[in-house]
């Protein structure tokens, strides 16, 4: 069965989730923005890759700090950016999400990024415009439900890739709410292909997915245990808005058995690196001293996102 996400040579057209991309694709694509990380030093932040190219950015969901990394990678590549106010758009006034899409494709769209509350619409979009002969227009999953979050999980493979060097070498703890995050489902899959040998899931059995050890995950219900002898170790935030009914009794009680403070992260190697994909919750799951500590790289973690994103950008398109 043919990868929707590759076209008849192999090569990425969409970025719909890292579940089943090779893992040359992967690499690939942490190997092209690696010199792109280099260009916010230029006195010109630009390279010509997208030029004339219109890309849209399709945030059906609020963030800021994905839409932000996304409108800059766009503009540093030359394009054209259209941010959709979707509030105000058709979509509230009935129309379909492929009415808009088809609208926008007549604009001379040629790149929708795209995030989206309800798992699965940027694989719609995609499949739609294949089905109708426009494969031409290229979609990247900004984030869709539950689902995946392709470039978040990108930007965490190339932060621990360039303090850790070798994948293949390494133990890497994520901990928290993994059942409601897109962000640990797609780095487990990059982990996994890219051939990590030990990716463990550190959290309340309430907030970890049942069918854990079918991703090739060792589950721990113990944060120092989890964390012991680990050189990753990836904070996630509690995703209150997509929980339903108390998984929890309260963020203090979390913090106490699953915040990284100090002495937790004691546990891993003296060399851990400690991430996180944002926002934070302070005093929540992670404490200020770690999030500000000698271990952290949560702000170069961003700084890589423009750098991975325009590679995404540049590979989908053809350049």
């Amino acid at each position: 069965m043919r990868n929707p996400q590759l076209n008849a040579n192999g090569e990425l057209t969409h970025l719909l989730t890292l579940e089943g991309l090779p893992a040359e694709v992967i690499r690939h694509i942490l190997d092209t923005a690696v010199p792109f990380t280099s260009i916010a030093e230029r006195d010109v932040k630009k390279v010509p890759l997208l030029r004339g190219r219109s890309v849209f950015n399709l945030f059906f969901e609020n963030s800021t700090r994905t839409r932000t990394t996304f409108e800059i990678a766009a503009k540093r590549l030359s394009a054209d950016v259209i941010n959709l106010n979707i509030g105000a758009s058709s979509t509230t006034k009935g129309e379909t999400l492929l009415d808009t899409v088809d609208n926008l494709v007549a604009m001379n769209a040629d790149m929708f990024v795209v995030r989206h509350s309800q798992s699965g619409a940027p694989h719609l979009i995609a499949a739609h415009l294949d089905r109708t002969g426009r494969g031409h227009v290229h979609v990247v999953n900004a984030g869709d439900g539950r689902h995946a979050h392709p470039t978040q999980g990108l930007l965490d493979l190339f932060t621990i890739r360039h303090y850790k060097h070798d994948v293949r070498e390494l133990t890497v703890a994520i901990v928290g709410d993994i059942l409601h995050s897109r962000v640990a489902r797609s780095l487990i899959h990059g982990l996994t292909t890219l051939g990590t040998p030990e990716v463990r899931a550190i959290g309340p059995q309430t907030l970890l997915p049942t069918a854990m050890s079918s991703l090739g995950v060792r589950v721990f219900h113990d944060l120092r245990a989890g964390l012991a002898g680990c050189d990753v170790v990836v904070m996630l935030r509690l995703q209150n808005e997509r929980m339903k009914g108390a998984l929890l009794p309260s963020a203090g009680e979390y913090f106490k058995h699953y915040g990284l403070t100090p002495e937790k992260l004691a546990c891993a190697k003296p060399d851990a690196i400690v991430m996180h994909p944002g926002p934070m919750n302070r005093g929540v799951e992670i404490d200020s001293a770690v999030a500000d500590g000698a271990h952290s790289v949560i702000l170069p973690q961003v700084t890589f996102g423009i750098a991975v994103r325009m590679a995404v950008m540049s590979i989908v398109a053809g350049n």
